[in-house]
C-alpha cells in the first residue's frame, strides 16, 4: 500500500511541475517587462553661455550701404584700384576695409525646459559689427565713410528641437530664432538691426558645438540714414546647464 502510494504522489507532482512553472512565468512577466522599458532621460537643461568665432559676408554692398550713402545707383567695377563706381562713372569707389572675422559671447535660456523634442529659446548676443572704410573720388557728400567701433546687442526668441541623450552620450539639436538688435556707435551715433538665424549642433553632457547662419538687417542714420545686410555664419562653443 505505501509503495503504490508514493507512485501516485510522484505521478503526481510530476503531473503539477509544468502548471507550477507556467504559474511562476506568468507571474514574473510584468516585472521584467517593466525592468526592460524604462530608459533613462536626459536631464532637463535651462541654460547655456557661448562664445562665437565668427565670419561675415555682406550682401547686395552696392545697392546698401553705397547707394544709400551717395544717393546714386552704384555698380561693380573690374578695376583694382576702385571695387565699386557709381552709374554715371562720376564717382569711384573704394572699399579700404570690410573686417570679416569678429568674436562675440551670447546666452541662450529655456525658460520650460529643454532635454528631448521642441522647446522655447531666448537668446541675447552681444557682437562686433564689421569694421567698414570707404573712400569717394569724384562727386559725393563725403570723401570718407568710417564704421570702425560699432557694437550690436540682438535679442531674439525660437524653438530649438532636440535629441538629447542622458549623461555623457552624443546628442544633436537645431534651432531657428528671430528678433532685433541695437547698434551702439560714437562715430555714426546709435542704430537698430532685426535678424533671422538658423543652426544645429552636436552636444556631449554639458558641453557642445553650434553653427549658426544669420541674416542681419543693420540700419543707421548719420552720416545720412542708410541700410546694410550683413550674413555672420558662426561657429559656437557652448556650455550648457
Amino acid at each position: 500500500m505505501r509503495s503504490s502510494t508514493r507512485v501516485r504522489y510522484s505521478v503526481d507532482v510530476r503531473r503539477r511541475i509544468p502548471f507550477l512553472v507556467a504559474l511562476t512565468l506568468c507571474v514574473s512577466a510584468p516585472q521584467l517587462s517593466a525592468q526592460t522599458y524604462e530608459p533613462s532621460k536626459p536631464r532637463r537643461h535651462f541654460v547655456s553661455f557661448s562664445l562665437d568665432w565668427i565670419y561675415t559676408e555682406p550682401l547686395h554692398f552696392a545697392e546698401h550701404p553705397l547707394s544709400d550713402l551717395l544717393g546714386r545707383d552704384v555698380a561693380s567695377t573690374q578695376q583694382q584700384e576702385f571695387e565699386y563706381r557709381t552709374r554715371d562713372d562720376l564717382t569711384l569707389i573704394n572699399v579700404i576695409e570690410f573686417s570679416r572675422r569678429q568674436q562675440a559671447v551670447g546666452v541662450s535660456l529655456f525658460p520650460l525646459g529643454m532635454n528631448t523634442g521642441p522647446a522655447l529659446m531666448l537668446r541675447g548676443t552681444y557682437l562686433p559689427l564689421p569694421r567698414i572704410q570707404l573712400e569717394f573720388t569724384g562727386p559725393a557728400p563725403f570723401s570718407r565713410y568710417e564704421l570702425t567701433d560699432a557694437d550690436a546687442l540682438d535679442l531674439g526668441a525660437g524653438v530649438i528641437v532636440a535629441d538629447r541623450s542622458p549623461g555623457w552620450g552624443l546628442g544633436s539639436y537645431a534651432f531657428v530664432i528671430g528678433g532685433i538688435g541695437k547698434i551702439s556707435s560714437e562715430q555714426l551715433g546709435d542704430g537698430g538691426r532685426y535678424f533671422g538665424e538658423g543652426g544645429g549642433g552636436l552636444s556631449v553632457g554639458p558641453l557642445g558645438v553650434e553653427l549658426g547662419v544669420k541674416f542681419a538687417w543693420n540700419s543707421l542714420d548719420q552720416p545720412v540714414p542708410h541700410k546694410f545686410l550683413t550674413i555672420p555664419i558662426s561657429l559656437r562653443g557652448t556650455l550648457t546647464f
